[in-house]
């Protein structure tokens, strides 16, 4: 009789203990999102997943643009995941499939290139997810949902206008442009020239892409330099081509030659604050990407961002009189 009861004391604790054991299982830890890559976990019961994709993680642009969508999105109770496509489509492609596996409530996007992207875009809206564009556009309307843009001609020529003013509208300079499959890379290069192109005693004797690269810049700086030894200036579609492009001018003892970039990176404050770079152009990337998670919030939630499609923010102007107040590419009062 007792060895009857004890048995069926052992199978009742049995089964008490699978019980609990499927219980802890199914609600188990949630993983969290991989900040360069990897996989995240679905978003966990009752939370919506907000991917973020945007180009390299080594360049301050895209971490802040990706920090501050991030941000905003789990301020707004979103789970996130975080990933870098590195301006390659295929890895684009591949993050896209993954995030409509994951079930994504929304895309937030900085494209690998304007006519690439535009496939994995109308995937994801096919199987009923929205992708907020930001920074870069692409070349086609009505996929995105909402493509949120610095005005980069504005910028381009507010920034044109004063490389002009410290060329004393004269002299010889180069021109370092982006990649060619990114749509500001030509916008910028536009803006440029529609100001430089109206002074006669400017002369641009070379233009070359560094592809957004610093170590590109300065080996394309270089080799510049040797060809072209009169410059007098380098306006950049970038500030980490600029950075670079000055570091390749320092090192061949040129601080004589005028830098201009474009982005406010923190690099390029720095650098104008040291009397090196003479000026950058802000792009608002923290507000733009707030903006793109704001209207997905608004979206999901009632249909419809109140916005048209392709939305522009105006870029200012960073010299040595304001780059003290530039934080992280937020200019402070």
């Amino acid at each position: 009789m007792k060895s009857r009861k004890f048995t069926l004391t052992l199978l009742i604790a049995a089964s008490v203990l699978l019980l609990f054991s499927a219980n802890a299982f199914a609600g188990g830890s949630k993983e969290s999102a991989a900040p360069s890559g990897g996989g995240a976990a679905a978003a966990a019961p009752g939370k919506k997943l907000v991917a973020i994709i945007t180009a390299s993680l080594d360049n301050p642009f895209f971490v802040t643009m990706a920090q501050s969508a991030k941000t905003e999105a789990e301020s707004l109770g979103y789970d996130t995941w975080v990933v870098s496509h590195n301006d390659n489509v295929d890895t684009q492609n591949t993050l896209f499939d993954t995030a409509i596996a994951k079930h994504a409530a929304a895309i937030i996007l900085d494209n690998a290139g304007a006519d690439a992207s535009i496939t994995p875009i109308q995937k994801a809206k096919a199987a009923g997810i929205p992708t907020f564009c930001v920074d870069r556009e692409i070349n086609a309307k009505g996929i995105a949902l909402a493509q949120i843009v610095s005005n980069n001609f504005q910028g381009a020529t507010i920034g044109a206008t004063n490389f002009a003013q410290l060329m004393g509208q004269s002299g010889n300079y180069v021109e370092l442009t982006g990649k060619d499959s990114d749509t500001n890379a030509h916008v910028r290069s536009d803006g440029y020239h529609s100001i430089l192109d109206k002074f006669p005693g400017l002369k641009m004797v070379a233009q070359q892409t560094a592809n957004w690269d610093q170590n590109q810049a300065y080996n394309v700086m270089q080799t510049i330099l040797q060809a072209h030894p009169d410059i007098k200036g380098v306006i950049s579609g970038n500030d980490t081509m600029a950075v670079g492009a000055e570091a390749a001018l320092l090192a061949a003892n040129r601080p004589d030659i005028i830098v201009s970039g474009f982005d406010g990176s923190p690099d390029a404050a720095t650098s104008i604050m040291k009397g090196q770079m003479k000026a950058t152009v802000l792009q608002p990337i923290v507000n733009l990407s707030k903006m793109a998670v704001d209207e997905a919030d608004k979206y999901l939630k009632t249909g419809s961002t109140g916005q048209p499609e392709k939305q522009t923010v105006n870029c200012i102007l960073i010299t040595k009189d304001n780059a003290a107040k530039l934080n992280n590419f937020v200019l402070g009062e």
